[in-house]
């Protein structure tokens, strides 16, 4: 009985040890020496505002509030390190991480790639082999733009290179899993019911991607996207060895247009099903700037449809002097080819096409948003059959398309001297002419 009492004892009193001990230790003096070789390693300031040992259930170190980088481009709530017993005496040293809640600034993709960059000492044995990592709730802020949630869970080698790893954002909506696969990594991305969170809000029913990872170099040879009743497929290669590069080819087939043409102008959109094929690429120092150096080329046609907001044929009646809205235009097909130049569009060689109406032109989207364009309409079935160029001036959410002042003096000068008929049609071709003329002499 007497020894039990002891055993009871003496198993209170190491407890109770273990679990006072640690706030005797001098804990500071290690967290700023943990900041030193931090700093020295990564080479941007690292800060780490407190911690404290842990000794149950087994030894750990709890470190808070940790910024990485001159202006604080990673932010950490909580670093949890835990040593495997049985490397505590031995030369290399095998940990576990547990890090939550960090907060990474767009700032911050340059600093990881340029850490990334850097070849590891795989000749030299490692002082700490991180065996196992945990991220609990990263977050990216970015301006202009609310990117998921993500947990991740990481297996490193024993230089600490990455062996494996799974994502998944909190809603589930996005997952990937990252496994060996010879000399490079094979990530396989599963997409359900998401919503892009960069540029406009399209919702992605299902996505699958398969990508392969080796060295500074991601290759996609195939996406398979199912989005607004249709398909986006295609393939990319993203490079960062010195600056980002990336390029790729995509086809597009059966997609429902009129939702996502409707999130770029609420005013003027078009409906039916969108089919077409382009390329791709981008060039930039930092990874962020890749969307503002886009270079594409995408010719596509789009069946059946109905132009929303703007009748063509009742603009082109030369008498109109103001600028029309409302209505809608119905065409059998709608063609052309858009070249992307950064925050530019043009869409070139425009056709449009249907029972009542032929039409051509060019519009050019400015990075302001403005619109400057051209479009040729033909009426069918009129007696002329001349073609009326329209101007198409405004804003992406404030169009305005008006009947040339050129053609329109034209149209009222002809009506006036040779009557209607002819002389409209003689008129509208003249000032039809003297606009290409001066296009030639503005460069246009």
């Amino acid at each position: 009985m007497k020894k039990s009492k002891k055993i009871l004892i003496g198993s209170v009193g190491i407890i109770s040890l273990l679990i006072i001990l640690p706030f005797l230790i001098p804990t500071q003096t290690y967290l700023n020496k943990a900041e030193r070789i931090a700093s020295d390693k990564l080479g941007v300031p690292v800060t780490i505002t407190s911690g404290h040992w842990l000794l149950l259930p087994s030894p750990r170190v709890v470190a808070n509030d940790i910024t990485i980088g001159k202006d604080q481009e990673v932010k950490v709530a909580e670093v949890v390190v835990t040593p495997t017993l049985t490397s505590l005496f031995s030369a290399t040293k095998v940990i576990d991480l547990k890090v939550s809640k960090p907060l990474l600034k767009q700032a911050a993709i340059e600093l990881i790639s340029a850490l990334s960059s850097k070849k590891s000492e795989t000749s030299e044995a490692v002082a700490v082999n991180i065996r196992h990592v945990k991220i609990h709730e990263l977050q990216f802020d970015w301006p202009d733009t609310k990117l998921p949630i993500v947990n991740l869970e990481a297996n490193l080698t024993k230089v600490n290179g990455l062996e494996s790893a799974k994502l998944e954002t909190t809603d589930g909506a996005v997952k990937a899993d990252i496994t060996p696969n010879g000399e490079e990594h094979l990530i396989l991305v599963d997409v359900k019911k998401w919503t892009l969170p960069v540029g406009l809000p399209v919702f992605i029913d299902q996505a699958k991607l398969e990508m392969h990872l080796k060295d500074s170099q991601l290759k996609i040879p195939n996406f398979d996207v199912a989005l607004y009743n249709g398909k986006l497929t295609g393939n990319a290669l993203i490079s960062w060895e010195k600056n980002w590069r990336t390029s790729g080819k995509f086809k597009l087939a059966n997609l429902s247009v009129k939702e996502p043409s409707s999130l770029v102008s609420k005013a003027v959109y078009l409906s039916g099903n969108l089919f077409g094929n382009g390329n791709f690429s981008s060039a930039a120092k930092d990874a962020a700037k890749l969307g503002d150096n886009v270079r594409a080329e995408i010719k596509f046609k789009v069946n059946n449809g109905v132009l929303h907001g703007l009748d063509l044929v009742k603009v082109a009646s030369v008498i109109i002097k103001q600028a029309q809205s409302g209505g809608a235009t119905e065409f059998d097909e709608f063609s052309g080819l858009l070249n992307v130049s950064g925050k530019q569009y043009h869409f070139r060689d425009l056709k449009i096409s249907s029972g009542l109406l032929a039409a051509t032109g060019q519009v050019k989207v400015k990075p302001n948003k403005a619109l400057d364009g051209v479009v040729e309409v033909e009426m069918k079935g009129s007696l002329s059959m001349t073609a009326i160029p329209l101007v198409v001036s405004g804003t992406v959410s404030k169009p305005v398309v008006l009947p040339s002042k050129a053609a329109l003096a034209g149209a009222i000068a002809g009506t006036a001297i040779l009557g209607p008929g002819v002389g409209t049609s003689l008129g509208i071709k003249a000032g039809g002419a003297l606009d290409k003329i001066k296009g030639l002499f503005d460069g246009k």
